[in-house]
């Protein structure tokens, strides 16, 4: 594997896309795999619509802020302290929500469980720096994000089942199994890839330094803009889609997941397409291809609602030229992000995860006003956010001076 320092550990390439897949692939088992059972939850524990959606956007706000902790813990003393940390953090909390008896107490646990999943997912995005070059580390995270793309397909399909059968609190303890089996992968197996921990990293000055620096720099902003806009129109569709899908137009829970499934499999799509498109045409350009895919998925739901077209496919054909993109931006966004900080690659990670789930929070919030059981405000969200990816790769990334 090409690697940024001489002092990398002894994993093989292969172990380390493992180990990717699993670190970001906890993202989409802990949001999406309980997806089929919200509507359920959301009767049983006697919540609203917007209580029960708080569940997941409360989850992704805890998730993005406590990268802002993360991320210099992690260039302080190392990646894999603090990933164990998080993952038994997160193993407990699974725990905890699934024997829940009120709808707070299944926001509190779930609120625990954002934040924990904050450590894991930013310690994989910021491995990837210590381990390659920026150019690499696009092609690298995207095979970890290809990995996402399996786990994706699988959960919400084995969420509806396990719904179907043994009911949300089931759906919520599956998330427990996932987290203490990397746990356990993670103790065993994974070596330190932070080769030079910075003893400044947790001193309030130096932290103030390098953020100011981060958030100032083009290229951070770019791609932490573009990562970010094409994630709010994702978590549209994964906060709505099932009130719309299953309440709306009566599709059972199994079947909800067989079209998950196929979203996630577009996504995974989408994650090799970026690979061959990089070697062909570099990141800005690539990035320029994703840009019309999102638009095109986007643009296209928008029209068949205004022009009165209603149903499943109507909304899940444009999604999945939307997802095709979506596994482009990614990979490129979550690695050009953190390309020009080496030595501050966790504080990097952590400022970009944190945008991307703010942009979330807030997309969750408007949905809870806005549902008023139609399709309407999924369809306006995820048009929006492809109209503003498309701009933010059209426009930012394309005259970027990339940095090596």
């Amino acid at each position: 594997m090409t690697t940024a320092s001489a002092s990398a550990p002894a994993m093989s390439g292969a172990f380390v896309v493992l180990a990717l897949s699993l670190l970001l692939g906890i993202q989409p088992v802990t949001t999406d795999l309980y997806l089929p059972a919200l509507p359920s939850l959301t009767h049983a524990l006697g919540a609203s619509v917007g209580q029960a959606q708080l569940t997941l956007s409360g989850l992704l706000l805890a998730f993005g802020c406590s990268q802002l902790v993360w991320g210099p813990v992690s260039d302080r003393f190392g990646r894999k302290p603090v990933l164990l940390l998080g993952l038994s953090i997160y193993t407990l909390a699974a725990v905890g929500s699934a024997f829940a008896g009120t709808i707070d107490t299944l926001l509190a646990w779930r609120l625990a469980q954002g934040a924990a999943m904050g450590a894991v997912v930013m310690c994989a995005r910021a491995l990837v720096r210590d381990l390659y070059a920026p150019e690499a580390g696009a092609r690298a995270i995207s095979k970890g994000l290809s990995g996402l793309g399996v786990i994706a397909c699988l959960s919400i399909p084995l969420g509806g089942v396990v719904a179907e059968l043994w009911g949300w609190r089931a759906a919520l303890l599956t998330l427990a199994v996932f987290g203490g089996g990397t746990l356990v992968l993670i103790a065993m197996r994974f070596e330190e890839t932070l080769a030079c921990p910075d003893p400044r990293a947790l001193r309030p000055s130096a932290l103030l330094a390098t953020w100011m620096g981060i958030v100032r720099h083009p290229q951070f902003i770019a791609f932490a803009l573009l990562a970010m806009t094409t994630y709010a129109g994702l978590f549209t569709f994964l906060a709505a889609s099932s009130f719309v899908f299953i309440t709306l137009f009566g599709v059972t829970k199994v079947h909800y997941g067989l079209l998950m499934c196929l979203m996630a499999l577009a996504y995974l799509v989408g994650t090799f397409l970026c690979r061959a498109l990089l070697k062909r045409l570099g990141v800005q350009r690539t990035v320029v291809v994703g840009g019309a895919l999102s638009l095109a998925g986007g643009g296209v739901m928008a029209v068949l609602a205004w022009s009165g077209v209603a149903g499943v496919w109507p909304i899940m054909l444009p999604m999945l030229l939307y997802m095709l993109g979506h596994g482009i931006h990614q990979p490129c966004g979550q690695a050009g992000a953190v390309g020009p900080f080496p030595h501050a690659a966790g504080a990097a990670s952590a400022l970009s995860g944190c945008l991307m789930m703010l942009s979330a929070f807030a997309v969750g919030q408007w949905l809870g006003a806005s549902m008023d059981g139609s399709a309407q405000p999924m369809i306006t969200g995820i048009g929006v956010s492809a109209a503003v990816t498309a701009a933010v790769a059209w426009g930012l990334v394309r005259r970027l001076r990339m940095q090596r």
